[in-house]
């Protein structure tokens, strides 16, 4: 990446204040920025920096005040976190969409219908009637099975696995070790003990900007012609568990090691943190946030509740409940001392007031 300081200025939609003619062709941290850098100051704790950085360019808040003279030249934006972010998907897409062409040895299969600048690594498999949009990159290893669709720039890093039919979208990511189209965890119990294994015959469907992080896994629908779907926009972590016919909202956000069962409903833009546990057939309502390691067993209705624990509830509820439930020692200490008292008292009233002696 190489570009000057009034050409990011434009694409960021931002004001130069300093010298525009600078170029720069690396992101860092502004307090570890060199020369032909470019880093951003979001955080007040780290205005220090901006004093004493070597970097040619700082993203600040349009609104900002120096307290001390500097040398760096400014770039003034609405927001220098998200505009950061910005150039990072830039630097990102430059550098993951530079590989073209075919490395053996690599397989294609029959009736395959690909796009243009695509790049396919050394060890690939590309099985029957798979059709491949324009710039999408598949590295070494990675297999993809019959009656697959890839949209346009979509990226499969190394060793991901596309089970047959699956669906993938536009501009998507999908990292290392990932199982897409798996089977969906159904087995019938038999009277004699044993379990009698339910096929799995649907399909997976990803749609455009989905990311999904690496050795994450999402099961096949159950029946032909059904699908577990990921809507767009939608964010994996790694290590997640999706399981057969479930279906997840728009921009929604998943952290690692979540688990859903089968058939559960997701809704749009929900945050569910890490280690989250949900069961299967619930509905998780829209903007529904969900904290690390809650244990979901009933649907969410309301909008926007932020919930925690296992068994989830409400999270302010949830806090004044655990703030009783670090005292339960201390209060069990008490209860004790007070049940030993209750019994001394008791045994003195039964005590009788003649200490034994012989009735008058």
């Amino acid at each position: 990446m190489e570009f000057t300081i009034q050409q990011i200025a434009v694409m960021l939609g931002g004001e130069v204040q300093g010298e525009g003619a600078q170029t720069i062709n690396m992101l860092a941290k502004i307090q570890d920025a060199k020369k032909g850098q470019i880093a951003f100051l979001s955080n007040p704790k780290y205005e220090q920096y901006l004093y004493t950085t070597r970097a040619s360019a700082v993203l600040v808040k349009k609104d900002f005040q120096p307290k001390k003279e500097f040398t760096t030249t400014l770039l003034l934006v609405d927001d220098p976190y998200s505009s950061f972010t910005v150039l990072l998907e830039e630097y990102h897409k430059l550098i993951s969409f530079q590989k073209t062409g075919i490395e053996q040895p690599s397989f294609v299969g029959e009736n395959f219908a690909v796009g243009k600048n695509i790049y396919r690594g050394a060890f690939s498999y590309i099985g029957n009637n798979v059709k491949v949009g324009d710039n999408v990159k598949i590295y070494p290893h990675v297999f993809v099975g019959d009656d697959v669709v890839i949209g346009d720039n979509t990226i499969l890093h190394p060793n991901v696995k596309l089970y047959a039919g699956t669906k993938i979208g536009n501009n998507c990511e999908i990292h290392s070790g990932t199982v897409i189209g798996s089977d969906g965890f159904g087995f019938a119990p038999q009277d004699d003990g044993s379990y009698k294994t339910i096929p799995q015959l649907g399909n997976v469907v990803i749609e455009d900007n989905v990311a999904i992080g690496a050795n994450t896994v999402i099961d096949c629908a159950t029946l032909l012609g059904d699908s577990t779907i990921i809507r767009q926009g939608v964010k994996l972590d790694n290590l997640i568990q999706i399981a057969h016919n479930v279906e997840i909202g728009k921009n929604t956000v998943i952290a690692a090691q979540a688990g859903i069962s089968g058939s559960t409903k997701v809704g749009e833009n929900c945050m569910l943190a890490g280690q989250v546990g949900i069961a299967g057939h619930l509905v998780i309502t829209n903007n529904t946030s969900i904290g690390a390691q809650a244990g979901i067993g009933k649907s969410v209705k309301e909008e926007g509740q932020k919930i925690l624990g296992s068994p989830a509830f409400e999270i302010k509820e949830y806090f004044r409940a655990y703030a009783v439930f670090k005292r339960l020692p201390n209060l069990h200490d008490r209860l004790r001392e007070l049940e030993k008292k209750v019994y001394q008292t008791e045994a003195m009233m039964e005590k009788p007031l003649n200490n034994g002696n012989a009735e008058r």
